[in-house]
């Protein structure tokens, strides 16, 4: 058994078989300045066909409530056509509340539907300016209800994650599970802010790693030089600094 410590926070992660190499793509912080949720919050229609898939692997995106980084990523990915599911790593769902103290908070068997009339319900005018209905709105168009990652055992090539602490997360439960397919997962974290602006943002990163990741001949050998490549290409418009990436082998 391998001995993770992350550099940022400190914790310790016991995993089997783990390769470690430093990588994170970090989102800057977006200006302060408000914009229409339409914008920031684009929705999927009920109707629309699914695409044909653009590649065989199977990627995950995952953040802490399966609402807003994770579901904008998905949204994106799926139009794109990549197989792409989507989780959250937190005990229940919790979205932003009148104030700080008071967030709604749901299970992840809440359908998105009922937190959408519930919300509504609850004060409309608000949940609508602050974005959440159109959020709601969308994510019931890809989805049923948000999942939650520690009660998925679907193996996935690429997990990318939107915060470090989910990231974590993911690691301590992949740490848990056994299988016999000895199949490598590549775990990547790029750090979104959770709000709709950088989220909308974060998507695109998302997709345009993925994209690279899947146009490759051979990502499991070529990924170091793929992360390079897109530190390259963004350094202007996004700062990428050096943390972790797990290639994490089940057994």
């Amino acid at each position: 058994m391998s001995l993770v410590m992350s550099p940022v926070t400190g914790n310790k992660r016991t995993l089997a078989d783990v390769t470690v190499q430093n990588t994170i793509l970090t989102i800057p912080e977006s200006p302060d300045k408000q914009r229409s949720p339409k914008r920031v919050c684009r929705l999927s229609p009920s109707n629309v066909s699914t695409p044909k898939l653009v590649s065989p692997l199977k990627i995950a995106v995952v953040c802490s409530s399966n609402q807003n980084r994770s579901m904008e990523a998905h949204n994106l990915l799926k139009k794109r056509g990549y197989d792409i599911a989507s989780f959250g790593t937190g005990s229940c769902v919790k979205l932003p509340g009148p104030s700080v103290d008071k967030p709604n908070i749901y299970s992840f068997d809440t359908p998105y539907e009922d937190q959408f009339k519930d919300l509504k319900r609850k004060d409309q005018s608000f949940y609508t300016q602050n974005g959440l209905l159109n959020m709601l709105d969308r994510n019931k168009r890809i989805k049923h209800k948000p999942e939650r990652f520690q009660q998925n055992k679907d193996e996935f090539d690429i997990i990318i994650t939107c915060q470090e602490r989910v990231f974590d997360q993911v690691l301590e439960d992949m740490g848990t599970r056994s299988g016999t397919s000895c199949k490598m997962t590549h775990v990547l974290n790029v750090e979104i802010r959770d709000n709709h602006e950088d989220a909308t943002l974060g998507a695109f990163v998302i997709h345009e790693l993925v994209r690279e990741i899947c146009k490759s001949g051979d990502h499991e050998a070529e990924m170091e030089e793929i992360i390079s490549k897109m530190e390259v290409k963004k350094k202007q418009k996004i700062p990428l600094f050096t943390r972790i990436l797990l290639n994490l082998t089940l057994v």
